[in-house]
């Protein structure tokens, strides 16, 4: 459930919403089910004030009902398709990454996710002279190896621009991430994201960094937090027809299981398109470069093909 907190809509002010806290009404539900009368003489607000606030609400957090043709327009008009700078990836997932959608890279430690994530953001920033936001909550972002993917792209000294591009942000916590994607959202809106270029790709490294010490003790909370995130990132992509990826870690039921996505059911809904990523055999000479991608989800590629890629 979305908290109240300033700004999420005009006339919310941090006043309000600390008099609003005193009363019990901490989220867009309570408030929205509220008696406005009642609330607005328990905390001394104007009753207009606060009828405007929950129209706002309403007409933010409600669904309103759409008909299957001009879905499809708006889906044909707002999506494009980002290649990712690997042709055996941009096979697997039917061209490339789908703006106004949610992919997930999930893999066990080493299986080369963030080497996966950094590729894709040297072919948006250089191929398409696109901004990246790049989301670090595991500290596994390293220029230097970006730099030497971009130089490896470009022979004109485009790579200092192209480094420009990416943006990065560090997130060690669910409560920094949430922060960092309100304010994307707030410069979204007003249309001022950066000097070098449109936005075009999220990058979250890794959700399941943030996640995983929620869901202890206190379950419930975490789980709250967590569907709080996958609004945000469904709502960034499709608002402002943006490719969000995130990396997640996965798990076994037994230790002859088959590898699954961590972060269980609820976060299953999430992602449109889930890629499992699994390293070769290695010879005891050397190490290998090359990874197996799996088509785990897609809503256009039957699941279970597999490519080979060289994350090297």
């Amino acid at each position: 459930m979305v908290v109240l907190r300033a700004g999420l809509c005009p006339g919310l002010t941090e006043d309000m919403i600390q008099l609003l806290r005193a009363n019990g009404i901490r989220t867009v539900v309570d408030f929205v089910s509220s008696d406005l009368e009642d609330v607005a003489q328990k905390c001394s607000l104007s009753y207009k004030a606060l009828v405007a606030v929950r129209r706002v609400l309403l007409a933010q957090f409600s669904a309103f009902p759409a008909n299957g043709a001009d879905l499809y327009e708006e889906l044909k008009s707002s999506t494009a398709i980002l290649p990712t700078g690997s042709p055996s990836l941009d096979q697997l997932l039917d061209s490339g990454l789908y703006t106004g959608e949610v992919t997930e890279l999930m893999g066990a430690p080493g299986s080369g996710k963030t080497q996966v994530c950094l590729g894709i953001a040297a072919s948006v920033s250089l191929g398409l002279k696109q901004h990246v936001l790049f989301l670090d909550s595991t500290g596994g972002f390293t220029a230097s190896r970006l730099y030497q993917m971009l130089r490896a792209q470009t022979e004109d000294e485009e790579e200092q621009a192209a480094l420009q591009r990416v943006q990065v942000v560090r997130v060690f916590s669910i409560y920094e991430l949430l922060s960092a994607l309100q304010e994307l959202r707030d410069r979204l809106s007003q249309q001022v994201v950066s000097s070098v270029g449109p936005l075009k790709m999220v990058v979250l490294d890794s959700v399941s960094a943030v996640i995983y010490p929620l869901l202890g003790g206190r379950q419930s909370e975490g789980l709250a937090l967590m569907m709080q995130l996958s609004r945000e990132l469904k709502t960034l992509a499709r608002e402002f027809s943006l490719a969000v990826v995130v990396t997640n870690q996965v798990t076994r039921d037994s230790s002859s299981g088959p590898l699954k996505p961590a972060l269980g059911r609820s976060w299953s809904f999430v992602p449109s398109t889930r890629v499992l990523l699994e390293g070769k055999e290695a010879t005891w000479e050397k190490a290998t470069t090359q990874r197996v991608a799996s088509l785990a989800k897609s809503p256009r590629q039957p699941t279970g093909i597999q490519v080979e890629l060289d994350i090297g």
